[in-house]
């Protein structure tokens, strides 16, 4: 008796309720990320001291370093525990793209990293003394960069899957390319902060963005068969 396999739309909601499910049953790696975030960021007034102007110059250097390695904590289970438990050669069997399914896993950990840190930044700005009217410029920024950041980020894991503690090495991996980034989402919110046009650096997050979203998941499906192998 032969079966058909199910419509690629659907292949992709399963996978991302899958792994939905799977992040609920294991809490403390969904707060994990989020309260580094939030004590990296809490961390920099008694190091640098609480004067409002000081904190207000680096609030958005702060910001985005800390998004980022919050993001990268959050990276090493994106595609190990599918490794470990055979899921993965499973969806590299299956008869969709395997660029496709590692999509639906890049969007489930960004809906639960980069959205969580999205949603906690107005209280983190504040507490930097950011000026409350760039807020939106900062939000906006966050929710086009940190997408690009899971994109980037599932190629070095995809790499290191099949590593034992490949944490280092993912890192060493990932850094280098997430510094564009990184340096056009802070300038952005220092650009806006003089009150100049910000058009230019949300351009280029958006672009790497798109580029991202077409090529991460080529590369990642990639990687994953290679680890395999």
């Amino acid at each position: 008796m032969s079966t058909t396999a199910p419509p690629l739309r659907s292949a992709f909601v399963a996978i991302v309720r899958r792994d939905f499910r799977l992040a609920f049953y294991n809490r403390s790696d969904l707060v994990n990320p989020l309260l580094f975030f939030v004590i990296v960021v809490s961390l920099f007034p008694f190091g640098v001291g609480s004067n409002p102007e000081q904190l207000r110059e680096i609030a958005p250097g702060v910001i985005w370093v800390a998004a980022l390695l919050a993001t990268l904590l959050g990276l090493d289970g994106l595609f190990k525990p599918d490794f470990e438990d055979g899921t993965l050669e499973q969806l590299a069997l299956a008869p969709h793209p395997l660029s496709i399914l590692v999509l639906a896993k890049i969007l489930v950990h960004w809906l639960l990293t980069g959205i969580p840190l999205i949603a906690v930044t107005p209280v983190i700005a504040l507490l930097l003394n950011l000026d409350p009217a760039l807020l939106p410029t900062l939000l906006l920024s966050l929710l086009i960069g940190t997408p690009s950041l899971s994109l980037i980020g599932a190629i070095g894991v995809a790499l290191t899957a099949g590593i034992r503690r490949g944490g280092v090495l993912l890192t060493l991996l990932v850094l280098p390319l997430y510094i564009p980034v990184l340096i056009f989402g802070a300038n952005l919110l220092k650009t806006a902060q003089f009150g100049l046009d910000t058009a230019g650096q949300f351009y280029v997050l958006a672009a790497i963005l798109m580029l991202a979203l077409v090529l991460a998941p080529i590369a990642a499906a990639s990687a994953l068969r290679i680890s395999l192998n």
